[in-house]
């Protein structure tokens, strides 16, 4: 067992000592970070999380997004296949999936793959649009599921007119509050996960953000506009893309999140030392050098291709070889110690707990959070 699948299930046993837990978990990762750093042999692979991507299938049409159109088109992951993925993650002792796509309630199959992962004892949650997540959530909720994160792209015409679907907005509403009816928050978690990018980079839209999750009792995950993900683009005229002069907006929004955050601890997943770092990552983007932590994760494509992370690092495909021939492999480890040395496009995947596990980035932006919250 892990230090931080240890660390989760005393935190379960024992939910007061999450905090602490957690903590120990970072300084020990910055340790290894440091070590790391002048020893990268020390770096070696320990999956924690396996994104599965279990259909390219899409209902919208999301501005960025490639899924549903030239992005593995038609691709789809048998359920035998995920079976013999989730199989061998027990074995290994991973212990969370994430059930992706596309949009994963589109899989006829996807109750069973959530009934498999929790009968074996691996965690599982999914990221869905949730626009049909209440004609579902009886049956996943009965196989297991008790977490689901939602894209969070704008309310009424800006929800609509990024997803490029009229009237989709209200049937989202619809969705949430029909799924809520039927489980409280103590039955199941949402998080929303929302988009910052050039379009919600302002006052107006966080705070409309932040009533919408309040609304259905959720909490919320900030994600930064990708400029590396091999499934996203940068919108038509780079639209979604930060540029140096949006720093003033962007400061603006962080020092507002930063607040929101002392306001309310547990409404976002993120630290104040992340939320801080976030104006950078948006800004800098690849110019930002922080090692990747990306060694927990394993990512799974449609079409049964294995990488280290959501950008790069090929490692094999599920049609010809199993997991279990994959996992901690001499090339899987090679390919985490590449990541942590940034031998990669350097996305900002896990751009909040690398901050985290980085000592100089955990001190400089701690600081600036301090900062930014004195000059309020």
């Amino acid at each position: 067992m892990t230090i931080e699948s240890l660390a989760r299930s005393l935190a379960r046993a024992i939910p007061a000592s999450a905090p602490a837990l957690k903590a120990g978990y970072r300084a020990s990762e910055r340790m290894l970070s440091t070590l790391g750093g002048n020893w990268p042999s020390l770096i070696r692979a320990r999956t924690e999380k396996i994104t599965i991507a279990i259909t390219a299938h899409c209902n919208l049409r999301c501005k960025g997004c490639k899924y549903g159109r030239d992005f593995m088109p038609g691709a789809q992951l048998p359920l035998e296949t995920v079976r013999l993925l989730l199989e061998d993650a027990a074995a290994a002792k991973v212990p969370a999936v994430r059930l992706y796509g596309g949009e994963p309630l589109l899989h006829p199959d996807v109750v069973e793959m959530v009934k498999i992962s929790n009968d074996l004892g691996v965690g599982c949650y999914m990221t869905t649009n949730a626009l049909i997540l209440d004609k579902k959530i009886v049956a996943l909720h009965a196989a297991g599921l008790r977490k689901v994160t939602i894209g969070y792209y704008g309310q009424d015409g800006a929800f609509d007119d990024y997803v490029q679907r009229p009237g989709r907005y209200a049937r989202l509403l619809e969705s949430l509050e029909n799924t809520r009816a039927l489980f409280g928050p103590d039955e199941l978690d949402i998080q929303m996960n929302f988009l910052l990018s050039r379009r919600s980079a302002n006052l107006p839209a966080v705070n409309e953000m932040v009533d919408f999750a309040n609304r259905f009792q959720a909490s919320i995950h900030i994600d930064i506009v990708h400029y590396s993900l091999p499934y996203f683009d940068e919108g038509e005229d780079r639209e979604l893309q930060f540029r140096e002069e949006d720093r003033p907006a962007v400061d603006l929004v962080i020092n507002h999140l930063l607040q929101l955050k002392i306001a309310n601890p547990k409404l976002f997943t993120e630290s104040a030392t992340a939320i801080a770092a976030f104006a950078d990552w948006a800004l800098k983007q690849e110019a930002m050098r922080i090692p990747c932590d990306a060694r927990k994760l394993l990512w799974v494509g449609a079409d049964g291709s294995v990488m280290l992370c959501y950008v790069t690092f090929p490692l094999g495909n599920l049609h010809e070889t199993r997991l279990s021939e994959i996992l901690y492999t001499q090339a899987h480890h090679q390919a985490a110690r590449d990541a942590f040395q940034l031998d990669c496009p350097n996305c900002h995947c896990e751009a909040a707990s690398r901050v985290e596990k980085h000592a100089p980035s955990f001190r400089k932006y701690s600081r600036d959070a301090a900062e930014r919250l004195m000059a309020r």
